[in-house]
């Protein structure tokens, strides 16, 4: 996006401000009652957070769009570019119709800051990590996707370790720096966060530390077949089934992810499935094959 549009954008936010006081005004004057301004600030930029917020599962080119870095040459370049279409495409609010959400390549076990860091820079506003396996990665997550805690923070911990320079990112949310801080948190450990981060659960290790996982506080967690399906020695899938081995692992999982509130259940499966895992009580998916 270039600088003028950056302008442009304020400024219409801007109008739309002294415009909703003006009407504000005159509501109050005829005794309606109107949303405080704080409410209208509190509007979400990040569609998988407000589908969940009202009571409905976020699906991948429905409320967010999946930028595989993982299994394609990973590139800051591809990054800027995905998130350069998704900023020509938005809704009458002005915000993003489709909330980009970027998986890296760096796995739990391996040095995955700098790509948070830089996913997060660029504008993203959620994060994948694949192949999480233990409650320290999961924390670690969290930690290099927040900043430091502000004097007084409400939720300190865990502290944050993520290093200051969001211009792209301020542009893309069209926010300027000071709100970016105050909404650049992770959701829901952060009830006004704006970023969702996933960790992964792909292994049979993943799944007996699936409690220490939840623990962390992840936004998502995401189980999928085909890695889970690798770790476990089968092979890939037979057909458009799992493997039998497989889907016990979903419910493992499911159950644990719903024996507690706060951590998102997610899941990556075939299409020809959705409405099941919709039916399941899935939270997060991702449509796979369809």
């Amino acid at each position: 996006m270039h600088a003028n549009d950056a302008t442009h954008r304020q400024c219409t936010w801007t109008r739309r401000l002294i415009a909703g006081a003006a009407l504000a005004g005159l509501a109050v004057a005829a005794g309606v009652a109107v949303p405080d301004a704080q409410a209208q600030e509190r509007t979400r930029i990040n569609k998988v957070i407000e589908a969940i917020e009202q009571g409905r599962p976020a699906i991948a080119n429905q409320d967010w769009r999946f930028v595989d870095m993982e299994h394609s040459p990973f590139s800051a370049q591809g990054i800027v570019e995905a998130f350069a279409e998704a900023d020509q495409d938005r809704d009458e609010q002005g915000r993003m119709r489709l909330t980009p959400m970027v998986r890296i390549p760096q796995e739990g076990d391996e040095d995955f800051k700098w790509a948070v860091k830089q996913v997060l820079d660029l504008g993203g506003l959620g994060v994948i990590v694949p192949h999480v396996d233990t409650g320290e990665e999961a924390v670690r997550l969290v930690q290099a996707a927040r900043y430091p805690p502000m004097r007084n923070d409400a939720q300190p911990e865990p502290r944050g370790e993520r290093g200051w320079g969001p211009g792209r990112a301020t542009r893309l949310w069209g926010v300027d720096t000071a709100e970016y801080h105050a909404r650049a948190d992770v959701w829901p450990l952060d009830p006004d966060g704006e970023l969702f981060v996933v960790a992964m659960v792909e292994s049979a290790e993943a799944v007996a530390n699936i409690d220490a996982i939840l623990a962390a506080p992840v936004s998502a967690i995401m189980v999928v077949p085909g890695d889970m399906s690798i770790d476990l020695g089968l092979g890939p899938a037979p057909g458009p089934e799992n493997h039998p081995e497989v889907d016990a692992m979903y419910d493992k999982v499911l159950a644990a992810c719903q024996a507690q509130d706060r951590v998102i259940c997610g899941c990556g499966d075939g299409a020809v499935r959705l409405q099941q895992r919709i039916d399941e009580g899935w939270q997060f998916i991702l449509p796979l094959g369809g």
